[in-house]
């Protein structure tokens, strides 16, 4: 800005004083006609009327250099066209050729330095017009570059927050269990619970941090019932602790897939349907026709936050535990393999998960 301000004046600078060189010289040539066609005709040469003018002072020498008249007090260097002072230009002209006894005329003009003073001004104001708005933009924009990056940090340190919680649950849980040397069923159930809860956590985080995604999956044929019963007996025992029923309606159907990630895509699933949902509710979980489905009758999801729930780390409410990466975790491991999620939730009715394979 400030080169392009520089060359943007020093260009003007050369047109005012072209310029003004210019109408200097036009003015002189006027001057200097006047007097030699009334010297040729013998007509009084007003001299009177060139002195009022505003716009430039005047004076007329004659061969000796020495003034005639004029209200030009400067002294001249009649060696020179073009004398530079501090404040204005003297322009020398010897044109007259001596009619009526004139042979210098010269002509100061008072605008050229208030022209350039004037110039500078408004440059300076322009330079610090544009400067301004250019900061305010980039301010903005760093405002906006910035608000990401602000946002990510406010949900990794929640993310922390929330998983320091989530630990911290079950291995009280498990602490506690284990005070007494001998450990009743309920007791060994509650250590089995927590322990399993803090696996599902591991396993979330390594897959989602950990992973390396140049990895090649142990990809296999199975039976999705299979891996399906497998998982039920522990979302039976923890399901218990709310009442809520879990009804099955699972048929044999094979399908190629890592059979972790299957798990993954289960687990979360069926742990969100337990943990959003009302004590003694239900949970539906069918496997027909290559699809399934499950459903809970639990608190629901807003219809205006359908859309992010697939986000890392969003969380459509806060009234259970838990740290927004299950559903972000399930929807790419979909992804990965074509499955196809949809999700359909009503506010305190219930929510239902459907996976088309």
């Amino acid at each position: 800005m400030v080169l392009i301000a520089t060359l943007y004046y020093q260009n003007e600078k050369i047109l005012y004083y072209d310029l003004t060189k210019s109408n200097m010289q036009n003015e002189v040539s006027l001057i200097s006609s006047l007097i030699i066609l009334s010297h040729m005709k013998g007509n009084e040469f007003d001299k009177q009327k060139l002195l009022e003018t505003k716009d430039y002072r005047i004076s007329f020498y004659d061969k000796n250099q020495n003034k005639i008249f004029g209200n030009l007090d400067e002294n001249i260097d009649f060696s020179k066209k073009i004398i530079d002072t501090k404040d204005s230009f003297i322009l020398v002209d010897d044109r007259v050729l001596g009619h009526l006894d004139i042979y210098y005329i010269a002509l100061k003009e008072n605008m050229y330095f208030e022209k350039i003073k004037e110039l500078k001004l408004n440059i300076i104001g322009i330079f610090f017009i544009i400067y301004l708005i250019i900061a305010i933009i980039g301010f903005y924009l760093a405002k906006l570059f910035l608000k990401p990056i602000r946002e990510e940090r406010v949900k990794l340190n929640n993310f922390i927050k929330d998983t320091t919680h989530e630990l911290n649950t079950p291995i009280s849980a498990i602490l506690m269990s284990t005070e007494n040397k001998t450990l009743s069923e309920k007791q060994i159930e509650r250590v089995k619970i927590s322990a399993k809860r803090i696996s599902e956590i591991y396993n979330d985080l390594t897959y989602l941090f950990l992973e390396n995604k140049e990895t090649i999956k142990d990809i296999q044929e199975y039976n999705l019932k299979d891996l399906i019963d497998e998982q039920m007996e522990y979302f039976e025992l923890i399901s218990s602790k709310k009442k809520i029923l879990l009804n099955k309606n699972i048929e044999n159907f094979n399908y190629k897939i890592n059979k972790d990630d299957f798990i993954r895509i289960f687990n979360n699933l069926v742990s969100n349907a337990i943990k959003y949902n009302k004590v003694a509710g239900k949970i539906d979980i069918s496997l027909q026709n290559n699809i399934l489905k499950i459903s809970d009758s639990g608190i629901g999801i807003g219809k205006d936050k359908l859309n992010d729930i697939y986000k890392r780390y969003f969380r459509a409410t806060n009234e259970q535990g838990g740290f927004g990466i299950g559903l972000n975790i399930v929807s790419h491991i979909c992804n990965y393999y074509k499955i196809k999620i949809t999700v359909e939730s009503k506010i305190k009715q219930g929510t239902t998960f459907t996976l088309c394979f």
